[in-house]
């Protein structure tokens, strides 16, 4: 990760020791961090996942079986509740962010260099994250945690249609104009399944309270 200031390299290291901390069995194990000055670089070391991520998986696949992508989802789901317990909000949770062992399915969130712990009494600020994937609050810079299930959502939508969320869009503005006037995906009315179109849909919903919490979304 390249191009930081002094302050905010900081705040990283102050992160990734938090991090580092963490233990979990879906969520991606950090190792080591250590600076590359010469390049204005931060270099994180975590543990290795042998068939990539989520998103490379998938388009390999092409198709895949609904309860494999049930399986999927209460693991990553697991992971977030395990985040949000410890105040931990992901920020940029995604398909490329979700690592994968082929062997077992087993999945693993990572990729935490955009998460943020949320201090008592603070709201965190700052926009952040992959405009496919970003929940509307977060333009606002006034969001919480239920913004990694807003960008859960998306990551089963890519799942079942092997599709990259509002890929009829040609730029970010695009995206930001959608979003803000809640027009989902193209790739939704794809679904034939109803109970995966409400599922994805629930977790998309406009107004975040009106979204489930990590702990109580299920996908049956």
């Amino acid at each position: 990760v390249g191009g930081f200031g002094e302050v905010t390299r900081a705040q990283i290291h102050q992160e990734v020791e938090i991090l580092k901390n963490l233990d979990h069995k879906h969520i991606l194990r950090f190792h080591a961090i250590f600076d590359q000055p010469m390049h204005n670089q931060i270099v994180f070391i975590t543990e290795i996942m042998t068939s990539g991520t989520l998103k490379q998986y998938t388009q390999k696949a092409k198709r895949v079986k609904r309860k494999i992508v049930k399986k999927w989802c209460r693991q990553i789901l697991d992971g977030l509740s395990y985040l949000h317990e410890n105040r931990i909000i992901h920020r940029d949770l995604k398909c490329d962010n979700i690592f994968i062992n082929g062997a077992n399915s087993e999945v693993k969130i990572g990729d935490l260099g955009l998460s943020t712990l949320v201090r008592e009494g603070s709201q965190p600020q700052s926009v952040l994250g992959t405009p496919e994937f970003m929940a509307p609050e977060l333009y606002d810079e006034l969001y919480d945690e239920k913004v990694d299930v807003y960008a859960f959502g998306m990551c089963v939508l890519e799942m079942v249609t092997s599709e990259y969320p509002y890929s009829e869009c040609l730029n970010a503005a695009q995206i930001y104009k959608k979003v803000t006037a809640n027009t989902k995906p193209a790739s939704l009315n794809k679904i034939l399944d109803m109970d995966t179109k409400n599922f994805i849909e629930l977790c998309l919903q406009h107004d975040h309270n009106l979204r489930p919490t990590s702990k109580v979304t299920q996908f049956d």
